[in-house]
């Protein structure tokens, strides 16, 4: 039995709150569960200084918790003075999953920062990130659509999602949350476009090796999982009124 109640193949409930932030050119709130990130995408006319004059534009993403997020109040980054690994490793991430589904030269010489930030962490935080990061990107690039700057359907190649799954007291099982996580025996995490595309596949072994047989279990679990997850956004994006 897992603590939550939940079957092995069961996710948390999942939302998307678009329109969220009135500043941003595009956001989504998304929740996992207890796990709840504002996603902003911001639109920049000009592109890093490596790009300049090479035809195509830049999609990037920032990550960052809030100090109570967690049970225990964390010190701000930006008070230490630097960011820590684990915060650039999962912007990365974020970054590339991005990109994998995003034609850069559609763009134009454009760059679009997706900042998310953590409000709540109840593990699964950069899966929900990714998730709902590509919401507030497409909505981003409506917005860009509707002052006819770029066709959002031709920037944006496909939708893209992500999630955790595992291996928690001997059973496979999908969209960990924060005690399945600490406790597993195997933890991975699946970034995966609308079409199946395998985007990223992280996993570890936390104890005993898991076998090919163990994940393809996992595979099978992510990819029915994150195909819940596109049907959930394309759900949001056909509700006008919503952003």
């Amino acid at each position: 039995m897992r603590p939550s109640g939940r079957k092995t193949d069961q996710m948390r409930a999942v939302s998307f709150e678009r329109g969220f932030s009135k500043h941003a050119e595009g956001s989504c709130l998304v929740k996992f569960g207890d796990t709840h990130v504002l996603c902003t995408a911001s639109l920049e006319e000009r592109v890093p200084p490596w790009l300049r004059n090479a035809g195509r534009g830049w999609v990037t993403a920032e990550y960052g918790m809030l100090p109570r997020a967690t049970g225990d109040r964390m010190r701000r980054e930006a008070s230490a003075g630097k960011q820590g690994g684990r915060t650039q490793e999962i912007q990365r991430l974020i970054g590339r999953s991005l990109r994998a589904v995003v034609d850069l030269e559609a763009l134009g010489e454009r760059q679009i920062t997706v900042d998310c930030d953590v409000l709540q962490a109840d593990g699964g935080t950069r899966t929900a990130a990714i998730t709902g990061a590509w919401v507030a990107l497409r909505d981003c690039l409506g917005w860009m659509e509707a002052r006819q700057m770029v066709k959002a359907d031709k920037v944006l190649k496909d939708h893209v999602a992500a999630i955790s799954c595992g291996i928690f007291a001997g059973q496979s099982v999908i969209d960990l949350d924060y005690l399945e996580d600490s406790a597993a025996e195997t933890d991975a995490n699946f970034v995966m476009t609308g079409a199946g595309g395998i985007v990223e596949i992280q996993g570890t072994a936390e104890g005993e090796p898991f076998s090919q047989e163990q994940f393809l279990t996992l595979l099978s679990l992510a990819g029915t999982g994150i195909g819940e997850l596109v049907e959930m956004q394309k759900k949001v994006l056909s509700d006008t009124s919503a952003a």
